[in-house]
């Protein structure tokens, strides 16, 4: 039979029912799996089965092994030598999981399932029972990939990096609290984005993002030119500190949510469409008349509100001294927000994680899933790359 008739219509005719192909494609695996074993042993011992030993080991019969795959359990022969030096890379010493099963666990780790979830699921879709401690052990492999991900160097350069961070509750000490992930993404000289690295701590502070910054710094990158953050007291300072010819540029849709923790319910509509004539001016003196006329008019009912957008005008209005194009990604940290709406989509199955080790894992998983597509440039690519290199032609060396 011809490879590509394998699987033809007329040879899948001969199964009645999908349990018998299911049963053929069980053996198939097996089959296949034991010609590997068969390969590796030759490749291990240097010389075929028909062939003479040259360096003293030889074969020594076959042992039997039960192995777990995505098809379900199977008992496979699995060859011998006689000092007991082979080690197959199909199945290894004292693993009884194929790969195939492993990729299928993180993968539903990744999207939300907690690991009493994942071993329901394992056992209804392949018969066979996998303890919650082997899961466990699967998925803290992921635990590696996180240490040389968030040690991995960066660029030298990013032309704009948002920040933020996403709350979740965490087990410590026997009580539950909230614990802060702090997340970065930059954007690459080539208009990709590229998530820089995940930072677990209590309380979402200035400080904890000096470390944040200092960390990155330590890994290759030597300028930032432009950062959006959130209005958290004392982060333009922190970032200062770290990169001090970095333009900051406070996110206006946190400041029109703040502004409007002041105001009442009644009158937030109409409060926020003034508002509106602020960050949609065409420039900042237009800007700043807007805020006076909001001033004039709300002044007296809802001072804080007004202050507030006062107390940060220089950080809230950075995005002024920059072209249309570039305004419109750094007036906001959405980008960043829908990143962390998608963790949330995908870790919300988790009333809360038993350990820092839980939760780093979860999310690293999620921002895995959550990245899967960006693939492209940002849209306007060429045009905005055009304006920063006329821009910042000093620091930004392509």
């Amino acid at each position: 039979m011809k490879k590509e008739d394998a699987f033809s219509a007329e040879f899948l005719s001969q199964f009645k029912t999908g349990e018998e192909l299911l049963g053929f494609m069980k053996e198939l695996q097996k089959r296949g799996i034991e010609q590997f074993l068969e390969a590796e042993m030759d490749e291990h011992l240097g010389y075929a089965r028909s062939q003479l030993s040259e360096n003293g080991n030889s074969r020594n019969g076959h042992g039997r092994k039960k192995i777990k795959t995505s098809l379900g359990e199977a008992e496979i022969s699995v060859p011998r030598d006689r000092d007991s030096s082979f080690n197959p890379v199909v199945v290894p010493k004292r693993k009884n999981i194929v790969d195939g099963i492993e990729n299928i666990i993180i993968s539903l780790y990744a999207k939300g399932m907690s690991v009493s979830d994942i071993q329901e699921q394992i056992k209804e879709l392949y018969e066979f029972d996998l303890s919650t401690s082997a899961i466990s052990r699967i998925t803290d492999k992921v635990s590696n990939e996180i240490v040389a991900w968030q040690n991995r160097p960066l660029e030298p350069i990013y032309l704009i990096v948002w920040m933020d961070g996403i709350v979740f509750k965490v087990r410590e000490n026997s009580k539950v609290i909230d614990k802060t992930i702090y997340i970065a993404v930059g954007l690459k000289r080539d208009g990709r984005k590229e998530v820089l690295g995940l930072w677990l701590g209590k309380n979402e502070s200035a400080a904890f993002w000096i470390g944040v910054l200092t960390d990155i710094k330590a890994r290759g990158v030597e300028d930032l030119l432009i950062t959006a953050t959130d209005n958290l007291t004392g982060f333009t300072g922190a970032i200062k500190s770290v990169f001090p010819q970095s333009s900051t540029q406070i996110c206006v849709v946190h400041q029109i949510r703040n502004a409007c923790k002041y105001v009442v319910w009644k009158d937030r509509k109409e409060f926020a469409g003034d508002m509106k004539n602020i960050y949609c001016a065409p420039n900042r003196e237009a800007a700043a008349h807007a805020l006076e006329a909001l001033d004039q008019k709300w002044g007296s009912k809802y001072s804080y509100a007004i202050k507030s957008w006062r107390r940060n005008w220089d950080e809230l209005t950075v995005f002024f001294d920059f072209p249309l194009e570039i305004r419109k990604i750094i007036y906001t940290t959405n980008l960043i927000e829908n990143l962390n709406g998608k963790i949330r989509k995908y870790t919300k199955n988790k009333m809360s994680f038993p350990t820092d080790d839980a939760v780093l894992k979860s999310t690293f998983l999620a921002v895995l899933e959550a990245t899967k597509k960006w693939t492209m440039p940002i849209r306007d690519w060429a045009t905005i790359l055009n304006q920063f290199i006329l821009i910042f032609e000093d620091r930004l060396i392509l």
